[in-house]
């Protein structure tokens, strides 16, 4: 496996489901928690570590919105944008779309406009200082309501900013039905962007239908309880609808309690197209190059595997199609060179 780490620590890798708070690294978060002393998060990267112990996914959304209240001037926005790239960088991801939760911060006061020029000057900076092209997905917080979902869909169709391309739903499923946003999408949606809601994480496969049904999934977050719906495996497998596979997470929220028990397998083994994420690393203790090896053990993966599975990853994203060749090729030259004798 030493070789194989190696390996997947040098891949040209694409990320579609991962969060723009939740992947700020410990380092900033105690900076944040610094600069915002009244915050209860601790200001010690170590003390992090246990801060990031969860008990369940409750516990989770707890912890996260928390350090969401970091985030209260459009200087903390770019900061954390940008230093999010900076991390992905050190993993050779290419592209990411990153889902962004605007309502969190415009709610506690930060101008709109003022944010949307944060987030979109710390993308150009990323792809021109470090190589790494950045996507935005605006995602609604299911937790705070319609309410909620109304601001966002103002703020995704009014004031689109360039990177925008994905419309999502995030935060608890449990009491927090799918259908209810059908016209948020509906809206978001005519206006050119691409529905990827969260679905079936911590419920089952009945709220991914609605995902599909209502909110015109074109890829569904999670999807962990696919497995317990063989027509519902069936059906993402014919119409080709990626999941966003998030090991690591599934155990850290208590989704799955074990990850040799965790659903990937079957998903594969069904045809389902997966794609390999890190949902919020640093609360997660882990990131990209950790989730591919995960998966390359659950799954049996050698280095072809693993880029074919990299690969997935390009196919399901929202990139055009010269995008996707250059990273797809890139992809296949890095393995060939790596396995030439």
């Amino acid at each position: 496996m030493t070789d194989l780490h190696s390996f997947i620590a040098g891949l040209p890798k694409a990320e579609l489901h991962v969060h723009h708070v939740g992947s700020a690294s410990p380092r900033i978060v105690a900076a944040l928690a610094a600069a915002h002393p009244d915050s209860r998060v601790p200001t010690d990267p170590e003390a992090l570590v246990d801060y990031f112990t969860f008990t369940d996914f409750a516990h989770f959304i707890d912890v996260y919105l928390s350090v969401v209240d970091l985030i209260r001037t459009p200087e903390d926005v770019r900061l954390l944008t940008f230093e999010v790239a900076r991390d992905m960088a050190r993993q050779n991801i290419r592209y990411a779309e990153l889902t962004i939760t605007p309502f969190s911060s415009t709610r506690r006061g930060i101008d709109e406009r003022a944010f949307m020029a944060a987030i979109e000057d710390a993308r150009e900076a990323a792809e021109r200082e470090l190589g790494v092209v950045l996507r935005w997905c605006f995602d609604i917080p299911g937790e705070a309501g319609l309410e909620a979902a109304e601001e966002t869909t103002r703020l995704a169709v009014d004031l689109r900013p360039e990177g925008l391309v994905s419309f999502g739903l995030g935060g608890p499923e449990i009491g927090v039905a799918r259908p209810q946003f059908k016209s948020y999408f509906d809206r978001a949606i005519a206006a050119g962007l691409r529905s990827v809601p969260h679905a079936g994480e911590t419920t089952g496969p009945e709220t991914i239908w609605d995902a599909l049904n209502d909110l015109r999934a074109e890829r569904i977050g999670h999807g962990t309880s696919a497995t317990q719906d063989p027509a519902l495996l069936a059906h993402l497998a014919e119409h080709r609808i990626p999941l966003e596979v998030c090991p690591t997470s599934n155990i850290a929220t208590r989704a799955v309690l074990d990850l040799d028990q965790h659903p990937i397998k079957e998903m594969v083994a069904a045809g389902v197209l997966v794609t390999v994420n890190s949902d919020d690393p640093p609360m997660f203790g882990t990131d990209l190059n950790t989730e591919y090896g995960v998966a390359a053990r659950l799954l049996g993966l050698d280095e072809r595997g693993v880029a074919e599975l990299a690969k997935n990853a390009v196919e399901a994203s929202f990139l055009d199609s010269s995008g996707k060749t250059r990273i797809s090729s890139e992809i296949d030259a890095y393995t060939q060179a790596w396995l030439a004798p």
